[in-house]
Parts: C-alpha cells; sequence; structure tokens
C-alpha cells in the first residue's frame, strides 16, 4: 500500500487539543537524575525544562508544544527560570537545559541572554542544550565562547529511514545531520542524538531496524551517545495516524532489544528514554522490574540479566 502524504504544519496545528497555560518566569520543571558519562563515571545531571517560545519546526510526533508560549520569550525571562531551578534543585556535576525545541532559536532563546545564561552554568562542568540540525550554525561557537565550559549539543536525528524522516515533517535531511554534527565535533562540540523507536509508518520489526541503522549513523556522524525515545500518541497528529492504521506503539520488548544491541556495539553510550515506558508494556506485574532494568542497563552500559515473569515476557528481553 503507497504511504499517505505527508500531513501539512495546517493538518498538524488542526489535530491538536489545547496548551497548558504557561508562566515565561517560571520553569516547566526540573530535576535530578544519575546518567553515566564518555570516560564511565556516573555523574548527578540537573535537567532545567524551560518555558519559551514554542519550536516553530510543526514535527508530526512532538507534543512538546502543549507546554510553551505563543509569543517571544521575554528578554531575561530564561536567566530567572534558570536561578529558581537551581535553588530548588540539589548539587549537580552537569545540566542540561532542555527547551521543547531550538536553543539557537532567537524567538525561544533571546541571544541578548546568552552572557547571563553563561555566568549561571559555567560552575557545571558540561553544559547540554538541544537544537534543531539547521539551527546549527556560527551562532553554537559564540555561545561556546562565552561559556568557559564543555558544551554538548543534542540534535534530533529520529531516523534514517528516508521516507519515514521525509513525512516527519522534520524540515532536515540526514546530510543536515551530518553537516552540524561535523560542524559541532571540530570545533570540540560534544554530540548527542535522540532517536525515535518505531516512527509512524513502520511495523514493529520495522522500527527495531531502522532504529539500530539511526543508532549507528549517529555514531558514523560523531555522536558519542544516543538516546532512544518510544514514539507516543497523543498530540493529535499522531492519534489521526493511528486511527488510520499508519501508526502503533512500540512495544517494551523492542526498547529492551534496541538498548542490548545498541549497547553490544560498543560505538558509545545507548540510553533508553525511560520516561512512562511502562506504559509500552502488556503485563503490569513486571513493568516496573523491567524499566528499572532499563535503568540499570543506561547506568551501567551493560546488558543485565532478564527479568522473569509468568506472562513470558522475559523470554523475549534481549
Amino acid at each position: 500500500m503507497p504511504l499517505p502524504p505527508p500531513l501539512t504544519d495546517h493538518e498538524i496545528l488542526a489535530a491538536r487539543g489545547p496548551k497548558e497555560p504557561v508562566d515565561p518566569w517560571l520553569p516547566i520543571g526540573a530535576f535530578v537524575e544519575p546518567e553515566r558519562q564518555w570516560d564511565g563515571r556516573v555523574l548527578d545531571v540537573a535537567t532545567i525544562l524551560l518555558a519559551n517560545r514554542e519550536c516553530p519546526f510543526r514535527c508530526v510526533y512532538c507534543d512538546l508544544w502543549r507546554q510553551t508560549l505563543d509569543e517571544p520569550t521575554p528578554a531575561g525571562a530564561i536567566p530567572r527560570q534558570i536561578d529558581i531551578a537551581l535553588e530548588r534543585l540539589p548539587p549537580a556535576s552537569v545540566v542540561k537545559l532542555y527547551n521543547s525545541g531550538n536553543f539557537f532559536d532567537a524567538a525561544a532563546i533571546p541571544p541578548l541572554d546568552w552572557p547571563a545564561i553563561a555566568d549561571r552554568v559555567r560552575i557545571f562542568e558540561r553544559v547540554v542544550i538541544e537544537n534543531h540540525p539547521l539551527l546549527t550554525d556560527d551562532r553554537v561557537l559564540r555561545f561556546q565562547e562565552q561559556l568557559d565550559t564543555r558544551l554538548e549539543v543534542a540534535l534530533g536525528l529520529e531516523t534514517v529511514h528516508p521516507e519515514v524522516l521525509r513525512r516527519m515533517n522534520k524540515r532536515m535531511t540526514l546530510d543536515d545531520f551530518a553537516r552540524a554534527a561535523r560542524i559541532l565535533v571540530k570545533h570540540d562540540i560534544s554530540v548527542r542524538a535522540f532517536v525515535l523507536l518505531r516512527p509512524p509508518f513502520l511495523s514493529e520489526d520495522e522500527g527495531i531496524e531502522w532504529a539500530l541503522k539511526s543508532i549507528d549513523f549517529a555514531f558514523d556522524s560523531g555522536a558519542t551517545c544516543v538516546s532512544v525515545i518510544s514514539t507516543r500518541p497523543g498530540n493529535g497528529a499522531m492519534d489521526r495516524l493511528q486511527a488510520e492504521g499508519w501508526f502503533a506503539p512500540p512495544k517494551l520488548s523492542s526498547m529492551e532489544q534496541v538498548l542490548a544491541a545498541g549497547i553490544e556495539s560498543g560505538r558509545g553510550r545507548v540510553f533508553a528514554d525511560t520516561w512512562d515506558i511502562a506504559r509500552f508494556s502488556a503485563c503490569s506485574g513486571c513493568a516496573a522490574a523491567r524499566v528499572e532494568r532499563l535503568r540499570q542497563m543506561n547506568l551501567s552500559q551493560t546488558i543485565l540479566p532478564p527479568v522473569v515473569c509468568d506472562c513470558g515476557t522475559g523470554d523475549r528481553q534481549a
């Protein structure tokens, strides 16, 4: 069956529900959790979810728009959000500034605030931000000069399946991703990649196959770690594709298989995004233990014994 035409911006926006109220002077959230580093250390990482203007790219799978502003972020708001978050959080060695979009979108993170942001986060040994490959250029280098600490940029690769990537409305090619990664690596900026497990238009087995191909491509491009994210319904556009038979959420066993294969490759750190991942388990009895196994594999980067359960799911774990 031929694939349907890609959803347009208008169709993606029309499928949405309402946004949540957002105060531009308060962070969306903040938390500290451990994460394995490139040198094998497990460090506490502070993640600050910043409130800012919505990303201009209308990716079909994205649900981060729910907690974003419709107007440009006021000057001074981002440094204030960072202050509030750091006052509430325990000490950490690394900080992630995640803003539901692109750090170098001037309407999301005003460039005039870069010096104040740098002042607040240079106490960390590494600062991680997220950005679209098409916005990865000399702006990144100008911010790096102000930081005086290590910078890491997380880029959304999503999938290397050419037809699926085109239908994601991400507005980039694989060459765009590779170009952005080359710029970062050339200037001693670490690259983190996001990969989707079973994006729309793929079967369960295809979802596993293309996630592993995408992990390989990310490492080939210079990434030092890859975070694999289970594709979810619930943003409107994905629900439409699910109703039309073009999407189904991945199984938890598929994430287990992808994480194990990624770690076994030994090419770099591979993480399973465990946020709300228990929902993808068919068995409530073993879901919590299987999620904890994924967390421990993230930290150790070793393949742990499978969880044994009467449901038989443990027999299918990698």
